[in-house]
């Protein structure tokens, strides 16, 4: 079973879950049915969302912990500077 079809799995079974719980088909409290039930789409997309920002916060946070790459880069400058200066370009 590929990723896509395990993802696509989940997604059907929550969808259903969601629409027996909705439509009434599982016996449940008088005030999650009303209060609960209709707003967990919504819920999911705003905890998702959050779960993202906090991913893409730490990759920020994180970014400059690559030492490996900071030594490539200043390398491939001085490179690009030796290369413009034989060709005449001034560079500071």
């Amino acid at each position: 079973m590929t990723r896509a079809q395990q993802q696509l799995s989940i997604g059907v079974l929550l969808a259903s879950v969601y629409m027996a719980a909705f439509l009434g088909l599982v016996p449940l409290p008088e005030k999650i049915q009303n209060d609960v039930i209709p707003v967990l789409p919504l819920w999911a997309i705003v905890s998702f969302g959050c779960l993202l920002l906090c991913q893409l916060g730490w990759g920020v946070l994180t970014f400059n912990d690559v030492p490996e790459a900071h030594e490539e880069l200043m390398k491939e400058i001085q490179e690009a500077r030796a290369d413009l200066q034989k060709k005449g370009v001034e560079v500071d």
